[in-house]
């Protein structure tokens, strides 16, 4: 696998020692693309295929998912194109720059980790969040530091919502009890109904 964690290479007879020196020589000779801690990519042109910014996101932090400004891209929700890979963790937040890309996770709590499923992404799959709980985990962490405003989401430039399902939407804002979201999230609806229309 082009992607690949330093402890696999525990099954090779070298002391971790020897591996560790060896891993530091292929990537000093752009062999090898460090990710992050213990993960590492086969540089191109090694690499037997394309290996996407997305699965990345997916596999070097776990457990998370594709969210945020990224999935409403993915799903047509906005009409930018997101570059770096967003997602969401139950582990704790960070950002890092590898490989031409700034991968932004963003922590939420466990019981909110939801909604979210596999999906096919070129040739590959990736875990990502349905198109309302993008948005979802958009407004939560939005107003984790802010006050909500009808401006805010306008500046989201929402489209294609023909699709889009309230139902499941009322049902991530029934995981919380946080008046703040339960209002906001109720704006948001509206919102969306009147630009169906």
């Amino acid at each position: 696998q082009p992607l690949f964690h330093s402890s696999m290479l525990k099954i090779f007879p070298e002391s971790e020692d020897y591996i560790h020196v060896q891993l530091s020589r292929w990537v000093d000779a752009g062999k090898l693309i460090q990710i992050r801690r213990g993960w590492y990519l086969i540089a191109e042109p090694y690499r037997p295929y394309r290996v996407s910014p997305a699965v990345i996101a997916n596999t070097v932090v776990a457990p998370s998912y594709l969210s945020l400004e990224w999935a409403l891209s993915f799903h047509g929700l906005i009409p930018e194109e997101a570059p770096n890979p967003t997602s969401v963790t139950t582990a704790r937040a960070e950002n890092f720059r590898t490989a031409g890309h700034l991968f932004i996770y963003r922590h939420i709590k466990p019981d909110y980790f939801l909604g979210y499923s596999k999906t096919l992404h070129g040739e590959q799959q990736i875990l990502i969040a349905f198109p309302e709980k993008a948005l979802w985990d958009k407004l939560y962490l939005y107003l984790r530091g802010h006050s909500f405003s009808r401006e805010w989401l306008k500046e989201l430039r929402l489209q294609n919502l023909e699709e889009f399902e309230l139902a499941k939407w009322h049902d991530y804002t029934l995981l919380t009890s946080l008046p703040s979201i339960r209002r906001a999230s109720s704006v948001v609806a509206e919102y969306i109904e009147e630009a169906r229309q």
